[in-house]
């Protein structure tokens, strides 16, 4: 879909072909609704909210209750356009977590007048929309499930290593070769590398040696940035890979 999320504008969920498109971004799960909800919330990230005629407000996320069902932004009791988007009574959020743009509908609107403070209170989403810049996101790798590159080392055809895969993107991965495993020079191409990041996600790529970095450890390690050649078919497989990580890693953190 040739749609930018660059900016805070929000993305066009219903242009013609876009429910197919979406279904990949779309976030259901309430568990996992509450946990970006409040991630915007802890970070206090700025939230433009406009209604369907164009009336735009930046506020943030005050708070969360998953009891009541309801959401609190910050407002001021005085702007026109406040009243604007509780009239209409209805309004798109759309903000950033880092590279991650979260989009999600509010409906029922209104101005809530406390002691110290005025809020604009709608019904919580029960589904938001998570967009990422797919180039450049990159996850960690679950350690358990042992993320691993065999390959042959381009200076000794005979010898064949396996490393540790640290993060992966669709552009690329970070592998860790230990001190005891003889030096790979950047600019290099290796070929034929067979990737297994879980059970479910393994493919064969070749890997262009970008970068070499000390990651400061005493066992002496570097991390070698490496980027995907030749990826082809195999994008969508990883890119449900990192979809899924990114999701365990939130809900790990909630445990």
């Amino acid at each position: 879909m040739p749609a930018s999320f660059e900016d805070t504008r929000p993305a066009p969920l219903d242009a013609a072909g876009a429910s197919e498109f979406l279904a990949e971004f779309r976030v259901t799960d309430p568990v996992e609704v509450r946990a970006l909800l409040r991630s915007l919330m802890d970070q206090t990230i700025p939230l433009n909210i406009s209604s369907p005629d164009g009336i735009g407000y930046t506020s943030t996320l005050w708070t969360v209750d998953a009891s009541q069902q309801r959401l609190s932004f910050t407002a001021d009791m005085l702007s026109p356009a406040v009243h604007s988007l509780v009239e209409s009574n209805e309004a798109v959020a759309v903000g950033y977590i880092d590279k991650i743009k979260l989009q999600f509908d509010l409906f029922d609107l209104m101005l809530v007048q406390g002691h110290k403070a005025c809020v604009l209170q709608a019904r919580m989403p029960r589904e938001l929309f998570r967009f990422q810049r797919r180039n450049s996101f990159r996850v960690r790798t679950i350690e358990r499930s042992q993320p691993t590159a065999t390959l042959r080392h381009p200076a000794i055809p005979d010898m064949s290593i396996g490393l540790r895969v640290l993060d992966v993107s669709i552009g690329g991965c970070a592998l860790l070769l230990p001190r005891n495993v003889p030096d790979l020079a950047a600019g290099v191409v290796v070929h034929g590398v067979h990737i297994v990041l879980d059970p479910e996600t393994s493919f064969d790529v070749s890997l262009h040696l970008h970068h070499v970095t000390s990651t400061g450890s005493e066992s002496g390690a570097v991390r070698l940035g490496c980027e995907f050649v030749g990826l082809g078919p195999t994008e969508r497989l990883l890119q449900r890979y990192i979809d899924q990580t990114q999701k365990r890693r939130r809900l790990m953190a909630l445990e």
